[in-house]
């Protein structure tokens, strides 16, 4: 239960702050600032768990050369 309530409250949190940096940032009415929060906060979410995946890490990690594996101490 406070897990969800957590998840929710941040994305609630979320919400506001991209309803504000964007109103306030980009000039908008409140009208347009709504629906760029509205449309921009489900993204942010995709994006930061696409990003915090471990299968993306490993996808997109790069290969340690054999130089600095020679300087590693052993």
């Amino acid at each position: 239960m406070q897990e969800r309530l957590k998840r929710y409250s941040l994305i609630l949190c979320l919400f506001v702050f991209l309803f504000v940096v964007t109103g306030g940032g980009f000039h908008l009415n409140p009208a347009s600032a709504f629906a760029a929060a509205l449309s921009g906060t489900p993204l942010v979410i995709y994006a930061f768990n696409r990003w915090s995946s471990a299968e993306f890490r490993q996808q997109h990690a790069r290969p340690i050369s054999n130089e600095r594996e020679r300087a590693l101490p052993q």
